[in-house]
């Protein structure tokens, strides 16, 4: 990944952060409640990557433990504040860090949750690759997301936007196929859930399994 597409999508977000909450929280909230209702279903060590200001995490119990990570320093001061003021003990940390490169080992987490974040970053299937990667085996993968198209005058409308919102640091044109690609071609990955999200079901939640080692070997026999 070339750095400058990285620091484009830090720059981008750097913008949103102070009016973030204003603008993106009514209109992504039936989704954040979700993607966290599919964590807590699952539960323990959970990883949010694109963390932003915080908005999810008085959401999750205390019984879990909670860690985010986000390419936005700015977006990240406002969750520490967030954690703070709220008193939010079961956030074990927030760290700067790049969803194409998580700085943790295999099997770190048994939850990774993804909040509109995948049609964002520069590569989005390497996202994914290191999702899977810091997933335990058994662990699910939460993803909030934003899908496009596959044809007609929206798949149209898309592509012509995609010059503006790439700048505003997202993906309009981003369709289902390339999540079940990435899937098909991904070892140990069960979908389990694909869900459309209001408003219009432009948006979906996605849960992945990373499969069992015996039972990956079970399926292969």
């Amino acid at each position: 990944m070339a750095a400058t597409e990285s620091d484009g999508v830090a720059l981008a977000y750097d913008r949103w952060a102070p009016i973030y909450d204003l603008v993106f929280g009514p209109v992504f909230h039936r989704g954040r409640r979700a993607a966290i209702e599919a964590a807590e279903r699952v539960g323990g060590r959970i990883l949010e990557v694109g963390v932003g200001t915080g908005l999810s995490l008085p959401g999750y119990s205390s019984r879990n433990l909670v860690l985010g990570v986000d390419i936005s320093a700015p977006m990240l001061w406002k969750a520490r504040n967030r954690v703070v003021e709220q008193g939010l003990r079961h956030v074990g940390g927030l760290a700067v860090m790049d969803a194409e490169q998580l700085a943790f080992a295999d099997g770190s987490f048994d939850v990774v949750v993804a909040q509109y974040v995948v049609t964002a970053v520069p590569s989005p299937e390497r996202a994914l690759d290191e999702f899977l990667r810091v997933l335990r085996p058994g662990g699910t993968m939460v993803i909030t997301t934003r899908i496009g198209a596959e044809g007609g005058l929206r798949a149209v409308i898309e592509r012509r936007l995609m010059p503006v919102t790439s700048r505003l640091g997202w993906r309009t044109e981003f369709p289902w196929a390339r999540y079940a690609n990435w899937a098909a071609g991904a070892e140990g990955v069960q979908l389990v859930q694909r869900l459309s999200l209001p408003p219009l079901g432009h948006f979906s939640l996605i849960q992945f399994e990373k499969r069992q080692a015996h039972a990956a070997l079970l399926a292969e026999h």
